[in-house]
């Protein structure tokens, strides 16, 4: 009987239904040919459709309802996990596969990615490939990864880097973001020694840096971590900013939390590192103050090898804050970091070398207060680009070979092995003691990186104890934005890296692996960090504890 009445209730629904849904229509009057059968065209089109009369409303019974957009990804060839948790930043796009591109080479390694020089199969093209570390099992790891991708989309500027498509697949875990190939980067031409600015060559990089500055802080992005490693440039001198992997949307009338752990060191503003959640454009403002005064100088401006010493340089340079700002900022940090030393702003006096036409610029992108840095527009309409010499044509940029960061850590790496070779050589060989055989540490390069075996240690202790302090980068679900307060112990191991995705190339080096293609600390030397034996002083070698720890193993 109950199968019964269903059957009958159903029918009712389905014939009301059918009336509805003609008087939407303005068909709503049912006519009769005498027979008491329905006419009309409206029949007619419903008898020729099979009498399948559907409602407005989808079928929650159906697993997939037309046109929806988890379902169409999924058809197109998006893996079901990624377009469940970030379908915006793939919505419109198709995957390309895998086997397209040959891999040629590892060309950069930064704390989520890994960056790889290949080839496109089907143009000849060569791109930059650009692999993101997430967990795919954890939705608030890859909205952190897809981020970036929203990101990238929303800029579209000559002087940002544009995304020209992403690589993944069904049966691996990995994705790949494809960029232009970029020949250089400005870290890597600046420590060249072969190579040397002039006034008009760095206001045509910084001009560049500004316009595209300019676009994304018009279209609430924050970079976060401006630094010439991440700047690079074509062989036609075009300057693009790169990897927006730290990169977020801000909004100046609804402001929201944000971590302060961003910014490479050697580049991060003061309220940052006394612990600031609320902050703007200023932090790239400042990255960009340290870029110009590091061109002009030959060298980098300010490199503190913790955040304590990064403080003091920075108020050594720029002057203490005044007690109208303690008060004014409310910092976190303010009363452990606060200097019992007050000092007097001194970068007229340091910079006295520089072009007379840069120094109000560099006074106002290195000011303490945040709100004294203006914006990326006023720096464009500055003297220092509006008076003679102008910035030259990026197309009369001589062309250089190819240089990156990672270029200048290998040439300098080969520079101390040989010298080391040579040492050798004069005073027979060194003796050692036994323990200390196997566990020769990787000389820290000369901007003070760390050595990659604290970093991996690091990775670990943090991982463990979420409170530990550290100079790297925040784990992804520490940022305000992605809705996990800050100081959460939520967080991705950095050192997770997903199965490959299968590419056509055997022809593919890891010479390269241990290289750090970052400009400046980003580990917390104070625990881990490299100390310098008194038998090895002469000659520079520093090892770090747990280089020893397990060379002993």
């Amino acid at each position: 009987m109950g199968c019964v009445f269903g059957k009958e209730a159903s029918e009712r629904r389905r014939k009301e239904e059918v009336k509805v849904e003609r008087a939407e229509e303005g068909k709503g009057e049912v006519k009769n040919d005498g027979n008491g059968k329905e006419g009309g065209e409206e029949e007619k089109r419903r008898r020729a459709r099979g009498e399948r009369m559907r409602s407005s409303k989808p079928n929650p019974r159906l697993s997939n309802p037309p046109n929806h957009v988890h379902g169409e990804q999924v058809a197109a060839g998006w893996p079901s996990w990624l377009s469940k948790v970030a379908g915006e930043a793939i919505n419109g796009l198709t995957p390309r596969r895998a086997d397209t591109f040959e891999k040629l080479d590892k060309i950069g390694q930064g704390t989520y990615s890994n960056v790889y020089k290949a080839r496109d199969t089907l143009t000849g093209k060569i791109v930059a490939l650009k692999k993101v570390r997430f967990d795919n099992l954890e939705p608030e790891s890859v909205k952190f990864m897809a981020r970036e991708i929203l990101i990238l989309r929303r800029l579209d500027h000559p002087n940002v880097l544009k995304l020209e498509g992403l690589v993944t697949s069904r049966m691996s875990c990995s994705l790949y973001l494809v960029f232009e190939y970029m020949e250089h980067d400005l870290a890597g031409l600046a420590t060249s020694p072969t190579i040397k600015f002039t006034e008009s060559q760095v206001k045509c990089y910084m001009h560049q840096l500004f316009s595209g500055l300019e676009h994304c802080h018009n279209r609430h992005v924050l970079h976060r971590d401006i630094k010439g490693s991440n700047l690079l440039i074509d062989n036609e001198g075009i300057l693009r900013i790169a990897d927006f992997g730290l990169a977020s949307f801000f909004d100046p009338n609804h402001k929201h939390p944000m971590t302060s752990r961003v910014v490479t060191l050697w580049y991060r503003p003061p309220e940052l590192l006394l612990g600031a959640t609320d902050y703007g454009v200023g932090v790239d403002l400042w990255s960009a103050g340290c870029i110009l005064a590091e061109l002009l100088a030959g060298k980098p401006i300010m490199p503190g090898r913790t955040e304590v010493e990064q403080l003091h340089k920075i108020f050594k340079l720029c002057g203490s804050p005044s007690e109208e700002y303690w008060k004014k900022s409310k910092l976190p940090h303010a009363t452990i970091f606060k200097p019992q030393q007050s000092y007097k702003r001194c970068i007229a006096e340091t910079f006295k070398d520089f072009p007379s036409s840069s120094m109000p610029l560099i006074e106002t992108l290195l000011a303490i207060d945040p709100a004294e840095r203006q914006t990326a527009t006023a720096a464009l309409h500055s003297e220092f680009f509006t008076t003679r010499p102008y910035a030259c044509e990026p197309s009369s940029l001589p062309k250089y070979p190819p240089s990156k960061e990672m270029d200048a850590r290998l040439r300098d790496e080969e520079a101390r092995r040989l010298r080391a070779a040579r040492k050798v050589n004069v005073d027979g060989v060194k003796k050692s003691r036994p323990r200390d055989r196997g566990g020769r540490g990787i000389p820290v390069p000369d901007a003070n990186a760390e050595l990659q075996a604290n970093i991996d240690r690091w990775r670990l202790i943090t991982h463990a104890n979420a409170k530990s302090k550290s100079e790297k980068f925040p784990p992804p679900h520490q940022d305000g934005t992605l809705g996990y307060p800050l100081g959460s112990s939520q967080h991705m191991d950095p050192a997770f890296d997903p199965p490959d995705v299968p590419f056509s190339s055997t022809n593919f080096s890891q010479t390269k692996a241990n290289i750090q293609t970052w400009s400046g600390p980003l580990v917390e030397p104070s625990v881990g960090a490299p100390k310098r034996k008194k038998n090895m002083a002469r000659d520079g070698h520093i090892h770090s504890k747990s280089s020893k720890k397990d060379s002993n193993r």
